[in-house]
């Protein structure tokens, strides 16, 4: 069984977009879990219109990520930001895809849910730079990534020290005891909102120096090189104990 698991906080107004998309999939043998971190609005009432199973959350994103795959019961995990469409099929072609290809963790290629050119051609860049990257330097968003559960516990989970890039250094850490690729043959639909946010020139230069600081200096764990701002609270350049 494919466990989905959905990290949320206050996103009423993008999650329905999501469940529906996971409704009209053909594939069917899934459980879906809201990882909720406190929501105030009617994110809890709308998965539970879809008969998810919504536990706590924790503090933040990386806490729900981590608690939401404890909570499951299937075999291999799909994790999800609220602000993602799946297109037709998309379950089934990449478990397809992640079968006939021997992998035990993954990611598709990333498109924009915009019209706009310069939105696609960020989104390119993006996978352009993964594909190349990915036998040496794996990267894996976590608005979209598959893991089997035992290489999940066989990692540990993602690092709740870490302030930002929690997603890229699980995907590292997870690759040396599995094999990792990028599906090719479906991609994910993402929201724009954080281009919406930032402005197509903040997160361009904010990704940069984010990936700048993880090659020169190593995971972000004492300092961010930017305030990063998640849907309902904004992560703080707050020192932490390594791992």
């Amino acid at each position: 069984m494919l466990s989905i698991i959905i990290i949320t906080k206050e996103e009423e107004k993008v999650l329905p977009d999501l469940l529906n998309s996971i409704r009209n999939q053909s594939y069917k043998d899934y459980e879906i879990i809201v990882s909720d971190s406190d929501s105030k609005d009617k994110t809890k009432d709308i998965a539970k219109s879809y008969n998810c199973r919504i536990v706590d959350g924790g503090k933040n994103h990386v806490t729900a990520r981590n608690i939401g795959a404890k909570s499951s019961n299937g075999n291999m995990l799909l994790f999800f930001d609220a602000d993602v469409v799946l297109p037709d099929n998309f379950l089934i072609s990449c478990l397809n895809e992640l079968e006939k290809r021997k992998l035990d963790i993954a990611t598709p290629f990333y498109k924009p849910i915009s019209k706009n050119l310069i939105d696609h051609l960020l989104y390119g860049i993006y996978n352009l730079y993964s594909l190349i990257t990915f036998k040496f330097y794996p990267h894996a968003s976590g608005f979209c990534i598959f893991c089997k559960k035992d290489l999940f516990d066989a990692v540990g989970g993602f690092d709740e020290n870490l302030l930002v890039g929690e997603d890229f250094e699980f995907t590292i850490m997870a690759s040396k005891k599995g094999r990792f690729g990028i599906l090719y043959n479906k991609p994910i639909l993402n929201n724009i909102r954080r281009i919406k946010k930032w402005g197509r020139w903040g997160i361009l230069k904010n990704y940069t120096l984010a990936e700048f600081h993880r090659v020169t200096k190593g995971e972000m764990y004492e300092k961010a090189p930017f305030d990063y701002v998640l849907n309902g609270g904004t992560v703080v350049g707050v020192k932490h104990d390594k791992r």
